[in-house]
């Protein structure tokens, strides 16, 4: 599920970057040290999409000097975060077949589907070049670069990743087109 989360981040400049050009340089590191990063409480962060520089109502940039002479600037600024949730479903693409399992990158989240909670009428075929689970009744596969319909079943988070474990054994889920 996506979100916007109101945020605070601490930038650290070199004094070379203390010119009327300020505020591009402050965005454009925000940009660089949060977006694609993963928090295990907020989720994935995947976009800046806005924000605001404290005592900046004079639109001046006032940061705290420290002794080696680079200035902190406290900036919150708005991101859409990505966070999933038990029972969501999500669409993605498989990165893996093995005959314990499939794994599926959903955007920045990795989720596993393990062979207990794939159908009965697939099966692993570790002859198919590459590996699949094939179905025996369809002319079905599910292999590396299948796009696939998932529900996810449970979650683990870590302080700097979250793990997923998804299911296609319920209507509507599977391999799609």
């Amino acid at each position: 599920m996506f979100f916007i989360k109101l945020l605070t981040q601490d930038l650290i400049m070199h004094p070379s970057y203390f010119n009327q050009s300020l505020r591009g340089y402050l965005s454009a590191e925000l940009r660089r040290q949060v977006e694609g990063t993963c928090s295990g409480r907020l989720g994935y962060i995947i976009a800046v999409i806005g924000e605001e520089y404290e005592n900046s109502a004079d639109k001046t940039h006032r940061g705290r000097i420290m002794e080696d002479g680079q200035a902190v600037f406290s900036v919150k600024y708005q991101a859409v975060v990505y966070r999933p949730f038990r029972g969501e479903v999500v669409d993605g693409v498989v990165s893996s077949v093995n005959k314990m399992g499939i794994f599926v990158d959903v955007g920045p989240l990795q989720c596993f589907i393990s062979t207990h909670l794939v159908p009965p009428d697939f099966s692993f075929d570790p002859n198919a070049n590459p590996p699949c689970f094939a179905s025996s009744e369809d002319t079905l596969t599910i292999q590396k670069g299948t796009k696939i319909r998932l529900k996810i079943v449970g979650t683990r988070v870590d302080a700097t990743e979250i793990f997923a474990i998804g299911t296609i054994k319920e209507d509507y889920l599977g391999p799609l087109g």
